[in-house]
């Protein structure tokens, strides 16, 4: 029996009790809740340049950071890619994002999974130049959000050390965001950045079905 049979979880026991609420009972508590929420918008600050983690052994990672990429590009900003473990493929997302060529920046820097690479001072060199090309776009103005695809895999390989990213991090401008994806994310990293998802595998195709990538779910 799964614990969730004999337990009713928090959620569960808000919507019973919302259920049994007369109309003006409910009435009176949404305004409640409206005003709390009102009075936090109002003390929040207006607006803060974030460091963003996705990490877990999920799947969601990185295509809820091209969600944010898309976000983004609707409100006319300019943004980057920086891709450290793909590259040795052609990104399909690379081919959507080209629409937006006047604001995009998208750099496939890997050359695939270390098991298929098998190089690793090759793999450290080209970790070594993805992060400088993020770098570059961190420190530059401009580029309102910057996307470090898959770095997390790089630092917890050891290609790259978390001290000379939280250094790099440091030296973006006040309002503009990083995201940074990949499983693993070290405690150092968490711990700096202001906002952190992690994606928490429950079910994968792969491993209980073995079916193989497919096309515009994985790639």
């Amino acid at each position: 029996m799964n614990i969730n049979d004999t337990h009713e979880t928090t959620s569960d026991t808000a919507v019973k009790e919302s259920l049994s609420l007369t109309d003006e009972q409910y009435q009176k508590k949404m305004q409640r809740r409206k005003e709390v929420q009102d009075q936090r918008i109002a003390q929040a600050v207006p607006e803060k340049g974030l460091i963003i983690v996705h990490t877990g052994n999920g799947k969601g990672k990185t295509t809820a950071a091209l969600g944010m990429i898309l976000r983004s590009l609707g409100h006319g900003y300019k943004v980057a890619i920086v891709q450290f473990i793909k590259g040795a493929w052609e990104p399909s997302e690379k081919k959507v994002f080209s629409l937006w060529e006047n604001q995009l920046e998208f750099h496939a820097m890997g050359e695939g999974f270390t098991w298929e690479t098998q190089d690793r001072d090759r793999d450290i060199e080209k970790a070594q130049a993805a992060w400088q090309k993020g770098l570059e776009y961190i420190r530059n103005p401009e580029f309102k959000l910057v996307l470090l695809d898959e770095i997390n895999i790089a630092i917890k390989l050891g290609y790259l050390q978390v001290e000379e990213i939280l250094t790099g991090l440091a030296q973006k401008p006040a309002d503009n965001h990083v995201i940074l994806t990949g499983r693993g994310a070290p405690d150092a990293l968490i711990n700096y950045a202001d906002l952190v998802t992690e994606m928490n595998l429950v079910k994968h195709p792969f491993r209980e079905q073995g079916v193989k990538a497919q096309a515009g779910i994985e790639f």
